[in-house]
């Protein structure tokens, strides 16, 4: 009889955490996709604190902070000057987060990249070398994790072809990044429906315009 009650309890539990990943997995699609569709700094601050709000219920899984840390760099890419590094700081704080969940995580670095980036524009002449170096390093490092993810391959080529020749930058040395990133996305596939898949169609339309 006791074992029967406890076999009883035991799926009763069981069902419940079903339904509640199940209720997980559907607000982060929803969050995901509002994310993806997000078009100003409004939008994605509104996605970064609904992720982070999400990581204070799912304290285990790296993908609620990830996505608030990527939310709060595209805040940081639409602001300017000295406010850049008030969302930047943000970003850090969810990325340090993800990064303490999933240790050597190809996503994780090239977020960490993204961040760095985002540092360089509040003064391209005295942080570029120093934060374009660290950024740099961070795409090397999940490139050495990961090769066959596109997205390290991705954000390089975004971030080449957005500096200057003088730099070392311009869309001729973009070119051969955007196309290797292309190229993986072929073959990519994510672990799951809420693990990062994003970059494609952002390589395609650079490679359109490194070709103009």
């Amino acid at each position: 009889m006791k074992t029967k009650i406890l076999y009883a309890v035991f799926c009763l539990l069981t069902l419940a955490s079903v339904g509640q990943n199940k209720k997980y997995a559907a607000m982060m699609k929803k969050n995901i996709s509002f994310l993806d569709s997000a078009k100003n700094d409004v939008q994605f601050l509104a996605a970064a604190m609904s992720f982070e709000k999400m990581s204070i219920e799912e304290k285990k899984d790296w993908l609620p902070n990830y996505y608030a840390g990527m939310a709060y760099v595209r805040v940081a890419f639409e602001k300017e000057g000295e406010e850049i590094d008030k969302w930047a700081d943000k970003a850090e704080v969810c990325i340090k987060r993800a990064d303490s969940l999933s240790a050597e995580n190809a996503e994780i670095y090239v977020l960490k990249a993204m961040c760095s980036t985002s540092r360089i524009m509040v003064d391209p002449m005295s942080r570029g070398f120093m934060f374009g170096k660290e950024a740099y390093d961070y795409s090397q490092k999940a490139m050495t994790i990961d090769p066959n993810n596109p997205r390290p391959y991705a954000n390089k080529g975004q971030g080449t072809f957005y500096t200057p020749e003088g730099f070392g930058g311009g869309p001729k040395k973009a070119k051969p990044y955007i196309e290797k990133a292309i190229e993986k996305y072929k073959i990519f596939k994510p672990q799951s429906e809420l693990h990062p898949n994003w970059g494609e169609k952002m390589c395609k339309d650079l490679l359109k315009k490194c070709d103009e």
